[in-house]
């Protein structure tokens, strides 16, 4: 049994080189996840792989059952989950093709169920959140990109918008003067409700695009994917790097984080 997952987003619904073992599908008390869960080994190490987005890509990011997909990574003895995500870059020299491990997030989305804690409690649950990431994955992930001379950007403000439209030129200026380095529309509620599971968790975004308004290229879906080519055989290469090398790191949970299940699910 794996304690590592890799959640695959838009250009990774499928995952080359992995030895497939398994697979499982898991009924959660949030209803089902995106795809079944796949069991399988990278470089000799077990790794549980999830599409976001199903399989085929069909499910749009405002859509995505995430508290089913964390839920079951959860029931399944996942504890550690390097999540990918397609973005596109805002701050200046974040490329198509750029790796970028973020440090922070900002939520701008609306209207998806983002917490476990609403039903049947026995009081209000809060959970900190102030460090979003999980600083061991984040350093593992780092490492792997130096060790498979990778250029990956280390830290950023990842902005999570509702999609599935991408935005307008005036909504990523403002995106900008929040702070904010790249721009998606899965990170959350993802990554909030790994952390109220109890679930180290660390984003592994790829420039697919330069976010609207910072390229005089129109944007299409079309070209979005054929960017994201090459970005994902790099991403490729560094988890099976991290794999392989980055887990010898200390995987202490950060502070904040819960251990067990909420009682809603029991």
């Amino acid at each position: 049994m794996s304690d590592l997952a890799v959640i695959g987003g838009s250009g990774l619904t499928s995952y080359d080189g992995l030895e497939v073992v398994r697979r499982e599908s898991v009924g959660t008390p949030w209803g089902q996840p995106s795809a079944s869960l796949i069991h399988g080994r990278l470089k000799g190490v077990d790794v549980v792989f999830l599409a976001r987005h199903g399989a085929p890509h069909a499910i749009p990011p405002h859509r995505v059952n995430y508290r089913a997909n964390l839920w079951a990574l959860h029931q399944v003895g996942v504890r550690r989950i390097v999540a990918v995500a397609a973005v596109g870059g805002i701050r200046g020299g974040l490329d198509s093709g750029t790796i970028v491990i973020p440090d922070q997030i900002v939520d701008y989305t609306w209207g998806r169920e983002h917490t476990f804690f609403e039903d049947d409690l026995d009081h209000v649950v809060h959970v900190d959140f102030t460090s979003p990431y999980c600083e061991h994955l984040r350093a593992g992930l780092l490492g792997a990109a130096c060790s498979a001379g990778i250029d990956a950007a280390d830290g950023g403000t990842y902005a999570v918008t509702q999609g599935p439209r991408l935005e307008s030129a005036a909504e990523i200026d403002r995106l900008e003067r929040d702070g904010c380095d790249v721009v998606g529309m899965t990170g959350m509620p993802e990554a909030a409700l790994a952390r109220e599971l109890g679930m180290s968790y660390a984003h592994c975004a790829v420039v697919s695009n330069r976010a609207a308004g910072r390229s005089a290229q129109k944007l299409s879906m079309e070209m979005i994917l054929a960017n994201l080519d090459a970005g994902v055989a790099a991403v490729r290469r560094l988890v099976a790097e991290f794999v392989t090398n980055g887990l010898a790191i200390s995987e202490a949970p950060p502070e904040g984080l819960m251990t067990g299940a909420p009682p809603s699910g029991d």
